[in-house]
């Protein structure tokens, strides 16, 4: 049974979102003043309204439940008002529209006790819980004076199971205090006697201790006596011991001594001889491959040119000679030194890094830097071969750092070090004849490697060579 919408008062072609809502009547109003101020609700009116409203929410027509209800609408009975209360409750007592729509088709659920809270006639006999949670939905007139009415009751009612508890709760303890007292006179009357038994033990113990001690202060004087002769014996060895202990650590100590020594210069000799076999094995590769492009490059074909030619050709002109062109001489940021230089077997490419991203990409973070730096390194050593190493100034790890492409060798200085000072030691560590190529704009790095035997070139020749590719 649902109640009928109330009439509708809009003229034709007037458009009404919402039906018209329910004004308290005076009564209400005056504990009520504002349409906004809600009562607080006791617990278990709070509770039940929250279930009459999950349970008559699905009963909506789908356009008329609110946005925020819709999916709680749509869940189980038994987790609708457990899941969705908080949701449910806030909706009432925002919105009178919907309240009223729920009031309206719980006030039909309830037949007669629906009828009679809508017409505001007090039901003395229903639930008073029932009643304040339809006269909320509903609001009828005196509907406030219900909620409250129902809160007294409920406290009430509260109240009085409270005390019923109180006085069975008394009426337990006074039970069992009696219980407890006769078994009290029960168990005393068990202690006396074995009070009496007890003394009688009690007599035999002292006479049993009584011999016990003179066994016991005979056999503590020999204890004594023993432990004296035991504790001579025992500052004898210690003595030695100790005496023993002291050359032992004295032992130990040189042989850890000679052991450190022994072992520093076995690490000392296999570093020295490891280096010394790296460089000399660079060193035959770059004499093997230089040795194979001059073979290559010196290779002469049959002569189309007599000695006379040469002769007329220096000492006099011809009318049908070319012009001669003068080779052109590289700059020390021209990309095509760099590639004649990349061009020498066994070449190896070392970069400073941060010099080179800051000259030409300083718009960009450090770490878009060393992505784009370390991504072209990666193209030069897989079109030329070579070895590349790039050197980066800071001792922590950078974040977001790509792995190394093949070919490339990515380093970072140590805490207390430049980048500059790495880049000299690898210059160092390099053997005499193999060609060094160090990318540069800081002229101190670049004298440094220079007297080194190796090939400063500045960033701008990368920075052009990178752009080219």
């Amino acid at each position: 049974m649902s109640v009928p919408a109330p009439p509708d008062d809009r003229s034709p072609g007037e458009a009404a979102p919402y039906p018209a809502i329910i004004r308290l009547p005076e009564s209400a109003e005056s504990h009520d003043p504002g349409e906004a101020a809600e009562p607080i609700l006791p617990e278990q009116v709070r509770q039940r309204v929250i279930q009459l409203t999950a349970m008559l929410l699905p009963g909506l027509p789908f356009d008329e439940i609110p946005d925020v209800l819709r999916k709680v609408a749509r869940f189980a009975p038994n987790r609708r008002a457990r899941l969705g209360g908080t949701a449910i409750a806030t909706q009432l007592a925002a919105d009178p529209l919907f309240r009223q729509r729920i009031g309206r088709k719980a006030s039909g659920e309830a037949g007669d006790l629906g009828t009679a809270i809508a017409e505001g006639t007090a039901v003395g006999a229903a639930d008073p819980v029932e009643v304040a949670a339809l006269a909320y939905l509903v609001r009828p007139a005196g509907w406030f004076d219900l909620v409250a009415a129902a809160g007294d009751a409920v406290r009430a009612e509260a109240d009085s199971a409270a005390v019923s508890e109180a006085v069975r709760a008394a009426e337990q303890r006074a039970a069992r205090a009696e219980h407890d007292r006769a078994v009290a006179r029960v168990e005393a009357d068990k202690l006396r006697d074995e009070l009496a038994r007890v003394r009688e033990e009690l007599g035999q113990l002292r006479e049993e201790h009584r011999t016990t001690a003179r066994a016991l202060r005979e056999t503590q004087a020999r204890e004594r006596k023993a432990a004296e002769m035991l504790a001579t014996e025992k500052g004898r060895a210690k003595s030695a011991a100790d005496r023993h202990d002291q050359e032992l650590r004295r032992l130990r100590s040189k042989l850890a001594d000679a052991e450190a020594a022994a072992s520093g210069a076995r690490s000392a000799v296999r570093d020295s001889r490891a280096a010394d076999d790296a460089r000399l094995w660079l060193l035959l590769e770059t004499i093997g491959q230089a040795a194979n492009g001059l073979r290559r490059e010196l290779a002469i074909g049959p002569a189309d040119r007599l000695p006379a030619d040469l002769v007329a050709d220096a000492t006099a002109d011809r009318p049908d000679a070319p012009d001669r062109v003068g080779a052109r001489a590289t700059d020390n940021d021209d990309p095509a030194r760099l590639d004649q230089l990349l061009a020498l077997p066994k070449a190896h490419l070392i970069v400073d890094g941060y010099n080179v991203t800051k000259r030409g990409w300083s718009e960009m973070s450090l770490e878009h830097q060393r992505k784009r730096l370390i991504t072209g390194l990666g193209g030069i050593a897989a079109q030329t071969g070579d070895e590349v190493t790039c050197v980066f100034d800071g001792a922590e790890r950078q974040h977001g750092l790509p792995p190394a492409p093949r070919g490339v060798r990515v380093l970072f200085s140590r805490k207390g070090e430049t980048a500059d000072e790495v880049i000299r030691r690898l210059v160092r560590a390099e053997p005499s004849g193999r060609p060094v190529i160090v990318i540069s704009s800081d002229r101190e790095v670049a004298d440094g490697v220079r007297r080194h035997g190796a090939y400063p070139l500045a960033a701008d020749s990368l920075l052009r060579r990178l752009s080219r590719s």
